[in-house]
């Protein structure tokens, strides 16, 4: 559908264990980074800079 994409990229909180099993087993993604209180991401949508939530980065290279 989108020929153009050669990465996919996304964030999904910790918690959410049935996003995270949906992304890494079904749909292929790998898991690139975790944020927390010690490593908080940089422009992510929705967080803030004293947020202590928990979030993986999935990426996904497409060949």
């Amino acid at each position: 559908m989108y020929p153009q994409v050669k990465e996919w990229e996304t964030i999904t909180p910790y918690f959410e264990k049935r996003n995270i099993h949906f992304y890494v087993n079904r749909c292929g993604f790998q898991i690139v980074e975790f944020f927390n209180k010690h490593h908080h991401p940089e422009n992510a949508p929705g967080t803030e800079k004293d947020d202590d939530s928990e979030m993986f980065r999935f990426r996904k290279i497409i060949s």
